[in-house]
């Protein structure tokens, strides 16, 4: 790859410039690689700015190798563009709702291709929390050494600038709305595409179970043929320095606002059982390498995002009232712990 290129950011800086006037983009944060080269890190809104209707956010290339996040995220954020042209029902939608994009949180570690950013640190192990219970050795995050990974960054260091730029994205367009939801793309982690819900560092449940058991619910009623794993991140491993565990922490602190942050995890390990050849690539772990594989890859996750958007904005006709809590909490406890 040129030094001066990524081609993931000319190509998000292309979609902003097809929106034109209708979508908001700004620059949050640069951030600096060695040969001293400077990458910007996009937030793109657009919809209703009023802070009384509810948002949704999509979130991608948080780690660099695992570039098919980001453009999963991009590729909706395209359908969305392109439609505002001539859909009449997504201009009646955006009305309701805000939708927030950060495709590419962590640029810096895209153009080096590293999991980690220019640092070395994990960006999603480098939130100010600590998990609970063990963790897996190294996996779980570590203060070791930035030459291995997982990296959680030094003791008492501000949180990386990447995800304070996730952290100032997040306060401002999600957390101060009173419904808000959040899905952050991931790759590399078994053969099923799972979708994981807090708590990493601990196993306990989260405080707004019965609102996920109801959104797995309608997702269910809608799509009932679909190919994910639902679950509490904490189902596989705890983790250290969850930066959605710390955001969604900091929801909770204010009342009568709710914070639903899920993450993808695409099971990457299925495209290397259809081409083992990929496990001789460092990309290939984490990204299919086949064109027509990565097109139905983009293809299969639109659905969802378009869900999780009609989801936000609908959120008073499926959120499940007071009255439902105690059956819904037991359905979910059932379920899931």
């Amino acid at each position: 790859m040129p030094e001066n290129v990524l081609p993931e950011l000319q190509a998000l800086e292309r979609i902003i410039e097809l929106g034109g006037a209708a979508l908001q983009a700004r620059v949050v944060r640069e951030v600096s690689v060695a040969s001293g080269r400077t990458f910007p890190i996009y937030a793109v809104s657009l919809g209703n700015a009023s802070p009384a209707v509810p948002a949704v956010g999509f979130f991608g290339g948080v780690h660099g190798l695992e570039r098919i996040g980001a453009e999963v995220v991009m590729a909706y954020l395209q359908n969305i563009v392109m439609r505002l042209r001539w859909d009449t029902t997504l201009h009646q939608q955006l009305e309701h709702v805000r939708m927030v994009f950060m495709p590419i949180v962590n640029p810096g570690g895209m153009w080096a291709a590293t999991r980690a950013n220019p640092h070395g640190v994990d960006l999603m192990r480098n939130a100010p929390i600590d998990a609970l219970d063990r963790v897996p050795f190294l996996m779980g995050g570590q203060r070791l050494s930035a030459g291995l990974p997982w990296y959680r960054g030094r003791m008492g260091d501000p949180m990386e600038i990447e995800n304070q730029a996730v952290c100032e994205v997040a306060r401002s367009e999600l957390l101060a709305r009173p419904f808000s939801l959040a899905l952050d793309c991931h790759s590399g982690f078994g053969v099923r595409d799972r979708l994981w819900f807090p708590f990493a560092h601990t196993r306990r449940p989260i405080t707004h179970l019965n609102e996920l058991h109801a959104l797995k619910q309608i997702f269910l009623q809608a799509h009932s043929h679909h190919p994910y794993i639902i679950e509490p991140q904490s189902a596989q491993y705890l983790a250290h320095g969850d930066l959605w565990d710390y955001l969604y922490l900091q929801s909770c602190e204010q009342p009568g606002h709710t914070f639903l942050p899920l993450t993808l995890e695409m099971g990457s390990w299925i495209w290397i059982k259809k081409n083992p050849r990929q496990l001789f690539s460092r990309m290939g772990i984490f990204n299919p390498l086949i064109d027509h594989r990565q097109q139905r890859v983009l293809r299969r996750h639109l659905a969802l995002l378009d869900f999780l958007s009609r989801a936000a904005c609908s959120y008073q006709r499926w959120v499940p009232q007071a009255e439902h809590y105690p059956q819904r909490r037991a359905d979910a406890l059932a379920e899931w712990y």
